[in-house]
């Protein structure tokens, strides 16, 4: 699983217990940060760099890179895509998590778009893409599913994940972003984020998404296509 974020800390909010739950299970997961949030109000892209690497350490990530593309400016257009056409085939990944379709930072849905766009593009064998420093064409790849979590607004989820038990892991990892959110002792400017109800959020929501389909915490998202179920018991 490739879980892109058009900034540092946006996948550790989205699907910090998704990802917890996957690896826990066994599975390889990569994510993908598109910019170095260098136009944060709080800290720095040097200081965001060291958080995102610890972040990914708390989480057991096996890879991390960052595209840095342009916070605030980058745009859905042929450059931007063939980058993140490379990620996905350089990972093969079989799913895909990305931004929320819709949210307050302009950002997110222009990720969101723009990484639907190029797992579609990837699957396309007339592209034709290169790593940089080799000479070998890479395959083409298309993500069975992209999934799109939930941000700043209260989007309907059309399922959410069960993950109870591993709120704390996903709390530990966003709170390595010292620099981003709540610390009564920060001398930073106030932000959206940096307040302590922002941060008690992070729980309540996941608890409230949870009480809708019986379990302690979740974690919602929202698909462009029909999910399919092998049958009813796959249900919960």
């Amino acid at each position: 699983m490739l879980v892109f974020g058009a900034h540092p800390d946006d996948a550790e909010l989205g699907a910090g217990g998704t990802m917890a739950k996957a690896i826990a299970k066994g599975k390889k997961i990569g994510i993908i940060d598109l910019t170095r949030g260098e136009l944060g109000t709080r800290g720095s892209a040097d200081i965001r760099d060291g958080e995102a690497a610890r972040a990914a350490e708390i989480l057991g990530v096996e890879v991390r890179e960052n595209l840095e593309f342009a916070d605030g400016f980058f745009v859905n257009d042929k450059a931007h895509q063939l980058a993140v056409i490379k990620m996905i085939r350089k990972y093969r990944p079989d799913v895909v998590l990305c931004n929320a379709v819709d949210d307050r930072h302009i950002d997110h849905a222009k990720g969101s778009k723009l990484v639907s766009d190029a797992c579609f593009l990837s699957g396309l064998i007339k592209i034709d893409t290169q790593l940089d420093g080799d000479d070998r064409w890479q395959e083409a790849w298309r993500p069975k599913q992209v999934y799109h979590f939930i941000q700043w607004k209260n989007l309907k989820p059309d399922f959410v994940v069960d993950v109870t038990g591993f709120l704390e892991q996903k709390k530990e990892a966003i709170l390595a972003y010292s620099s981003q959110f709540h610390d009564p002792n920060s001398k930073e400017p106030e932000t959206p984020i940096s307040s302590k109800n922002f941060l008690d959020s992070v729980a309540y929501r996941a608890r409230d998404l949870g009480r809708l389909v019986g379990v302690e915490y979740a974690e919602g998202f929202t698909v462009e296509r029909t999910i399919a179920v092998h049958d009813l018991d796959a249900l919960i």
